[in-house]
């Protein structure tokens, strides 16, 4: 990730055809529900366990050996923090991908510091989850395709040396993908997706799709607006 970033052994390889085990672990038990159904509709990954304290998650990793930890900040008991380090030092060795509202640089330093193969501020879309889980997934299977040792190529690609922005998702053009960053670039305020879609001529199921990829890109930052009943309304800044 960065030359920060702890070199250690990634976890095992799954078998050809297995799908990679996921523990979620967050206070919230309707925010560890919401993030196990975004897992669970991700191909190819199976989510083994759901709980809510650092020490739950502890045993959970020794119980289920999972392959990639969904791992928050804010727990009841220690802080995810802890927990990372706790699991660096344990015999079953479990990525992990720090899902939190932690945005403070020290925590996201001390995260790249404890070996977190990726960290995503919350809130986000199920997009932005999808994008990290596949360039997870695209690691684990590079990384089984290199020899005992590895060509210095090889390892660029791994660590994203060099790396532009995540491509585009298929039906999604680069040209509307500029208007609706432009769109967002030139506002005074956050917009929702349907200020977006008036802006830019688009639908609004459209415009949803590319903010989704620019929140997934880092180049867009989410914000809930709660009103007096129902779901929040999801409004995008610009933040390139």
């Amino acid at each position: 990730m960065s030359g920060e970033a702890n070199l250690r052994p990634p976890a095992p390889e799954p078998r050809r055809g297995a799908p990679i085990k996921v523990l979620v672990v967050d206070d919230d038990f309707m925010v560890a529900k919401i993030h196990s159904g975004y897992v669970a509709r991700v191909p190819g990954f199976t989510v083994v366990g759901t709980v809510h304290t650092g020490r739950a998650a502890v045993a959970a990793v020794a119980q289920h050996r999972p392959d990639l930890v969904l791992l928050d900040i804010y727990l009841p008991d220690m802080s995810g923090l802890d927990v990372l380090g706790t699991l660096r030092g344990v015999s079953h060795p479990a990525d992990v991908l720090v899902i939190t509202a932690a945005r403070d640089t020290a925590t996201v330093r001390a995260a790249m510091r404890g070996g977190a193969v990726n960290y995503l501020i919350k809130p986000f879309t199920a997009r932005a989850l999808t994008e990290r889980l596949e360039r997870y997934a695209d690691m684990r299977r590079q990384l089984a395709t290199i020899g005992p040792e590895a060509r210095q190529d090889e390892v660029d690609r791994l660590f994203g040396a060099g790396d532009g922005p995540p491509p585009l998702p298929k039906g999604l053009s680069a040209t509307t993908c500029a208007l609706v960053a432009d769109a967002l670039r030139e506002a005074d305020t956050d917009l929702s997706a349907a200020e977006v879609a008036t802006i830019t001529g688009l639908s609004r199921v459209s415009a949803r799709r590319y903010l989704e990829h620019l929140c997934a890109a880092g180049q867009t930052q989410l914000r809930p607006k709660y009103g007096t009943a129902g779901r929040p309304e999801h409004r995008y800044r610009w933040t390139g």
